[in-house]
């Protein structure tokens, strides 16, 4: 398997993770005090740095830091829209669209030389 798709498929899983570390207490712990929130979320956001930072370290071989930071942050929204929209019940806003679309303007940007370790 290419070291980007492995590096894609580590960063959905971890940002799985990430937006429900960061958001699932929203809805699953609301009358609870902040710092149980707060345990919990480490205890969830354990496991997204677990599949995170090899992620990482196996992008950064074939891939500027720009690239896959960007990359990231495309995985990123792609994961929390769905998550807003199904599991948070959130509306679906015209908005989300405009902010992917932007997202895809900068990945234009930092891609259109191709893959590259500089």
């Amino acid at each position: 398997m290419p070291i980007i798709l492995r590096t894609t498929l580590l960063l959905v899983a971890s940002n799985l993770f990430m937006t429900f570390a960061w958001y699932g207490h929203l809805k699953n712990l609301p009358n609870r005090a902040w710092y149980i929130a707060a345990l919990v979320s480490w205890g969830i956001a354990l496991f997204e740095y677990l599949l995170q930072v090899p992620a990482n370290r196996m992008g950064y071989t074939v891939m500027s830091l720009g690239q896959l930071k960007m990359l990231q942050e495309v995985i990123a929204i792609g994961v929390f829209v769905p998550f807003a929209i199904v599991y948070m019940k959130q509306p679906i806003k015209l908005d989300f669209l405009w902010a992917a679309l932007c997202l895809l303007g900068a990945v234009y940007f930092v891609f259109r030389g191709g893959i590259a370790t500089t």
